[in-house]
């Protein structure tokens, strides 16, 4: 398997979707992950997911997305005990991960200056809402707050339905996406130079990369974005959304060429030859009337069947599909955005994500489960030097 990451270690101090998810990747490219959580509580995802088996067992769903390949130690941190353990673990780390408001890791007593004193060669990636500097900086918040806050919402849903965030906690994921690429970069930058280096990396700031031509179109040529629905970026009548007999269909004919790979698909030539629409000014002078005689042809047949037609006729175009549609495709068997994994005292296999590409045409997959909460602490410890005695008085102590 590919494993760049065999022989790095990664302290996980962070919860919920985006540090987690950070650290899931990189114990997917074989890093050993060792996730804190507190005694008795552990991660707040933990009890949170839609089966209500597993959340009793504190193993619920939305933990289980991005913990696996990880090993779990807990830890009481407001103690000088448990405090004294996490920093003998970062001494021996190469990554130490936290997803605290700026301010509340300092705190604890682990700010990037003492941390970097323990170990002159950590990386230390700090990831937060709004960034570890600036007038936002220390206000908490959570994936649909960051929508609210980058605009991408004054770009979704329609005029008449008011601003719409996007369905899934994407600013989440990417985040851990955007961090876990951070994290790696500098891993090679601290083999380079010997020296220690601390990220910073927002959720904001990454939202807002991921609406970059958006922003570069505003702040260079003054474009405000629009709440266009489920209409192309490219305003072209002949792309978006359109009504079939089941269902929408997407389509992308922006270009000339695209044009005429659309007029065959759909078997009507005929447009090609009509003076409104025969040459792309004219097309876009008479928009209007080209929309509504395409919308009229795409009412006749099923989104499935013209996204086969269109396909044939070379024309990016999609059924708009159900999440459960798409993961029953013979493409998603084929890409394995999953793997399942057998979970501890559960009678099924879990689905667990992949990672999000593939090496020599292999998926990059979760090979251990989740761990249960401090499931790894006595490992771990005795590893330290602890013996049974010390771990004995630690746990008479609440200290693990």
């Amino acid at each position: 398997m590919f494993q760049p990451l065999t022989d790095i270690r990664v302290v996980d101090l962070t919860q919920v979707l985006a540090g987690p998810y950070a650290a899931y990747q990189l114990g997917l490219l074989g890093a050993e992950v060792i996730k804190i959580e507190a005694p008795g509580v552990g991660d707040w995802s933990r009890d949170k997911g839609f089966l209500p088996e597993l959340n009793k067992s504190q193993m619920g769903l939305t933990y289980l997305t991005q913990n696996a390949n990880k090993k779990s130690v807990t830890l009481n941190l407001k103690t000088p005990e448990g405090l004294e353990i996490l920093k003998r673990l970062i001494e021996d780390a190469d990554v130490f991960i936290e997803n605290f408001r700026p301010g509340v890791i300092t705190r604890l007593g682990l700010s990037y200056e003492v941390v970097k004193q323990l170990n002159p060669k950590i990386v230390y990636c700090s990831i937060s809402a709004f960034g570890q500097d600036g007038e936002m900086s220390k206000r908490p918040a959570y994936d649909h707050v960051i929508q609210g806050m980058c605009g991408i919402m004054k770009t979704t849903g329609r005029p008449d339905t008011g601003p719409l965030k996007v369905g899934a906690p994407y600013v989440d994921y990417a985040t851990g996406m955007n961090a876990a690429f951070a994290i790696v970069s500098a891993l090679h930058e601290t083999k380079r130079k010997g020296e220690a280096i601390h990220l910073d990396v927002a959720m904001l700031d990454t939202s807002m990369l991921l609406m970059a031509s958006l922003m570069t179109d505003h702040l260079n040529g003054g474009w405000m974005p629009k709440q266009y629905g489920n209409e192309a970026w490219s305003q072209s009548p002949s792309s978006g959304a359109f009504e079939t007999t089941d269902g929408l269909l997407m389509i992308a004919a922006n270009n000339d060429k695209q044009f005429k790979d659309l007029c065959k698909g759909i078997e009507r030539l005929d447009i090609l030859t009509d003076p409104r629409w025969s040459e792309p000014q004219q097309r876009k002078q008479n928009a209007d009337e080209l929309r509504q005689e395409l919308i009229k042809i795409f009412k006749t047949r099923s989104a499935l069947e013209w996204e086969q037609a269109l396909d044939v006729a070379g024309v990016p175009a999609s059924k708009v599909r159900s999440l459960d549609e798409t993961l029953q495709e013979d493409h998603a068997k084929t890409r394995e955005f999953t793997t399942k994994l057998k979970l501890p005292n559960h009678p099924h296999d879990i689905h667990m994500p992949t990672l999000g590409f593939k090496v020599n045409h292999q998926v990059i997959s979760a090979t251990e489960a989740p761990p249960e909460l401090g499931g790894d602490t006595m490992a771990v410890l005795k590893g330290l030097g602890y013996n049974q005695d010390d771990l004995n008085r630690l746990k008479e102590l609440e200290v693990i």
